[in-house]
Order: structure tokens, then sequence, then C-alpha cells
């Protein structure tokens, strides 16, 4: 019993510190799903995208999300907890290796007892948090929305998502995330709508919240990753001024070129804390988005989006196809020559070296 108790005391001790790690801001990556050419998992491979993106510089993983794809979650394929439990597995042994700790995000989706199912079999893999989607419940009032939020946020910490409307997400009021922030057990909003407003509507509503210092505002906006990064939000309300900033980001594009965008990311950290942006980093800005314009398909409405990021990974030899679960997922007209296109035309935001260097002990 004691020694029960003291391993309990540890891992309740590593959570703590993951999720303070969550709170200052860190680089998080949505894992992709590597597979066979028969849509099987290639465990081997999965393995290796993992340990790509630990010796990276990640000081996170979000797992079983929408790179992921959402369909390991059907039960004739099962791979639901099978993915979650070898990323655990690889976190682990980094963990044990290097002494740091890695904050573990499991994606939670579908309606309320589907979500409460999801979080319960994270919280028995040993997950930090989950990223509670709204997608695909559009048909949900943003009352129970948050009823769901509440319910999942008993069982473990609730990181909340302003998913686009393109994927399947859809407009929340001010309201909503005013509300949102106020429920206990939730750590961080990830705010994805891909626009500006609604953007703001999220970084004012964390602003305004009592529990403003325990929710870290992470980007989702691939579209904008830089300067989400770099900008400071400033309101005022009843003459008292209230700031916010993004703390870090969890994003499908952070997927590929890794090692690269690990790099920047914690230049864009240093860089914000300063008063004066320097211009290269503006510029640096609209590079980042046009790269993620190829990679996430936006000429075709993101149908492309996850087989564009298999398609780098192919490339750079750590995924053997651009194979998705749904055989309709693949990329499209044009995309693989867009992906050239930027590969050619900002050959600094790439990491092939860095994955030539080392894919053979990730093997």
């Amino acid at each position: 019993m004691a020694g029960q108790e003291v391993t309990l005391d540890i891992l309740k001790a590593r959570q703590e510190e993951a999720l303070n790690i969550l709170k200052k801001g860190t680089f998080i990556p949505a894992h992709p799903l590597a597979l066979t050419a028969d849509r099987k998992l290639d465990e081997e491979k999965q393995r290796m995208l993992t340990r790509y993106y630990l010796a990276s510089g990640a000081g996170g993983l979000a797992v079983a999300v929408h790179t992921t794809q959402f369909e390991i979650r059907d039960p004739k394929i099962g791979l639901f907890e099978p993915v979650l439990k070898i990323a655990v597995e690889e976190i682990e042994a980094f963990e044990k290796k290097t002494g740091k700790v890695i904050v573990r995000i499991a994606g939670v989706c579908g309606p309320l007892g589907q979500a409460v199912e999801e979080a319960k079999t994270a919280l028995k893999l040993g997950y930090d948090a989950v990223l509670l989607s709204p997608g695909g419940l559009n048909n949900l009032s943003e009352e129970e929305l948050l009823k769901r939020s509440e319910e999942v946020a008993k069982i473990i910490p609730v990181i909340g998502f302003y998913l686009q409307k393109s994927v399947g997400g859809r407009k929340l009021t001010f309201d909503y995330w005013q509300r949102f922030c106020e429920i206990n057990n939730v750590v961080a909003i990830k705010a994805a709508p891909f626009n500006r407003y609604e953007t703001l509507d999220v970084a004012r509503a964390v602003a305004f919240s009592s529990r403003k210092d325990q929710i870290a505002l992470y980007t989702g906006n691939d579209d904008n990753i830089v300067m989400d990064l770099l900008t400071k939000y400033k309101f005022s309300k009843d003459g008292k001024d209230y700031e916010i900033s993004f703390a870090g980001g969890l994003l499908g594009h952070w997927s590929v070129w890794t090692h690269t965008a690990v790099k920047l990311f914690r230049r864009l950290k240093e860089a914000a804390k300063s008063e004066i942006i320097p211009a290269e980093l503006l510029t640096l800005a609209m590079e980042v988005t046009d790269a993620n314009a190829a990679f996430f398909d936006t000429a075709n409405e993101f149908k492309g989006c996850i087989a564009g990021l298999h398609e780098v990974l192919r490339r750079q030899g750590i995924l053997k196809g651009i194979w998705c679960l749904n055989e309709k997922e693949t990329l499209s007209p044009g995309q693989a020559e867009e992906i050239q296109r930027v590969y050619e035309m900002y050959p600094h935001l790439n990491d092939d070296e860095f994955i030539e260097a080392n894919k053979e002990k990730w093997m």
C-alpha cells in the first residue's frame, strides 16, 4: 500500500509539472497517424514519428486529434486506445532518459457519453489533459456544450477548442467563452477559428476571466502562427486594463518541419518580450503562412490537409506513404506541386538535414 501511495504521489507531481509547463507556454505538434499501404497501423513508423517530435524539442504532444484522424474511433478500426498508448510509451521512455517532462494531451470528441468515456481512457493511460473538440456537435446549444465541458472537466483537465467552421466547427459567442473560462479544471484554450474577430473573442474572454491566471491561451490558427505568438492583446474595462498573450501553440502545421519550427518558436517567445519586433519576423510570418497554405490545401477548402502533412513526412523518409483511413482523403490536384513550390521558395523553413542525420536512430 505504501508503495502504491508513493507511485501515485510521483504521478501527481509529474502531472503538476506538466500542467505548469502548459501554463507557461510550450510547443505542441498535433500527432499524425502512420499507416501501411493496406491502411493498417504502422507501429514502427508511428513510434518513429513520436521520437522525431521529441528529438526536435517539442514540449508536448497532442494525440488522437484531427491530424491523427477521427476514424481511429471507429470500433471496426479500434485504434483510439492503441495510438494513445504508443505515444505514452515513447514519452515515458524519453522522460526517463532525459529527465524532461513532456505534456501529454489526448483528443476527445463526440457527444457527452463518448467524450466522458474517451476522457476516462486518457486519464487511465496517463495523459495530463484533453483537447475537447466541439466538431460535429453543431446540433447542440451553447448551454449543452458547456455542460459537456463541465462533465469532462470533472475527470481530467480540459483544453477548450475554438474549431474553424470549414472543418466542422461553428461560431461561438463571447458569452460562451466567458462562461467556459469559469469552469474549474479548464487549463487552456486552443483558439483555432482561423478568424481574427473570433480569436479576439477568446482572448478577451480569457483576459477578463476570474480564472485568467489558471488558463493558458494557445494558438491553433495555422494561418497566423507567427503573429499570434508575437501579439500582446490589451483590453480596457471599467477603467482597468487587461493584457493577455498566446503562451504557446498546438498545431497540425507543427507536425512537419518540426525541428526548425521549434527554434522559431523559441525565437518568437523571446521577441514577444521586447517592445520592438524585428521586421524580418513579419516577413517570416508570411512565409510560414504560405507554406501552411500548401500543406493544408487551402486552395481546395482544406480537403487535402492531412494528406499534405503526410506528403511532407513521406518526402523526408519518416512515412512510407500518404495513406489515410478514409480512402477519399488524399492530395488534391496541384497540391504536390504547391508543396514543392514552398520547399523551393523557403528552404530555410524545412528540417530535412536534421531528419536525414537522425532518422536511423529513431527506427
